[in-house]
């Protein structure tokens, strides 16, 4: 599976930005899907993460409310809307595939084995 994110720029405080993560192969449908971020000088952290089918979500609380995660299997895409940001959530934001195919949406970098390249999303207060 190769994943490419994009839809990151430079937004304003309190706007809004839609990521993307558009997928190859025909193994998408079968992962559970997540989003992490990495601001400068900071461990790569868990945004959040959707199951195979779309239908259970997981949030980090500092975005829960605030983000929401979905997917599109027959698009091979997933998305990230992202509303009321603030400067703390500017970051290089990342998509990556669980392969293990199980039931729990996991949260940890290790535990995901296909990543996109990354897409910059700046806050500006």
């Amino acid at each position: 599976v190769q994943l490419q994110a994009s839809g990151g720029g430079l937004v304003q405080a309190w706007g809004s930005l839609r990521l993307s993560c558009a997928a190859s192969g025909r193994t998408f449908r079968y992962y559970n899907l997540g989003w992490f971020r990495q601001a400068p000088g900071k461990e790569r952290e868990f945004v959040a993460g959707i199951s195979s089918s779309g239908s259970n979500t997981y949030y980090a609380a500092s975005v829960k409310g605030r983000f929401t995660i979905s997917r599109d299997n027959a698009k091979n895409t997933m998305y990230l809307q992202m509303n009321s940001l603030n400067s703390e959530d500017t970051a290089v934001y990342y998509c990556a595939a669980d392969r293990a195919c199980s039931g729990r949406i996991r949260y940890k970098t290790d535990e995901y084995d296909y990543w996109g390249q990354g897409t910059q999303v700046t806050v500006s207060s």
